[in-house]
C-alpha cells in the first residue's frame, strides 16, 4: 500500500542519496526563494520549481549527479521528471531537504 502512495504521488528513494553526494553531486532544492530562505541543506542552490524549465542548460553545465529536494517530495518528483524530458541524466530525488545530511 506504502509503495502505491509513493507511486501515486512522488515518494522518494532516499537510500542512495549519501552515497550520490559523497560523489560530488550538486543540491537543487525547487522551494520558493522565501522556503529555501527559512533553511536548506548545506550547499544547495535554489532553483524555484516554476524557473526550472527555464533553468535546465545551467543545470546541465554542472556535469555532475544532480539531487533535487523540496519540503514534502512533491516538487522535487516533478522537478526530476521536467529534468529527465529535457534530457539530463544521473538524477536523484531526495524528497524532503531534510533528509539530505
Amino acid at each position: 500500500m506504502m509503495n502505491l502512495f509513493k507511486s501515486v504521488f512522488g515518494g522518494a528513494n532516499t537510500s542512495n542519496i549519501d552515497d550520490v553526494l559523497a560523489q560530488g553531486a550538486v543540491i537543487i532544492d525547487v522551494r520558493s526563494p522565501g522556503e529555501f530562505a527559512g533553511g536548506h541543506a548545506k550547499g544547495a542552490v535554489n532553483i524555484p520549481l516554476d524557473q526550472l524549465e527555464s533553468n535546465v542548460g545551467k543545470v546541465k553545465n554542472y556535469k555532475k549527479p544532480i539531487v533535487v529536494c523540496c519540503a514534502s517530495g512533491m516538487r522535487s518528483a516533478r522537478a526530476k521528471a521536467i529534468l529527465a524530458s529535457r534530457g539530463v541524466t544521473d538524477l536523484h530525488d531526495a524528497g524532503s531537504w531534510q533528509n539530505i545530511k
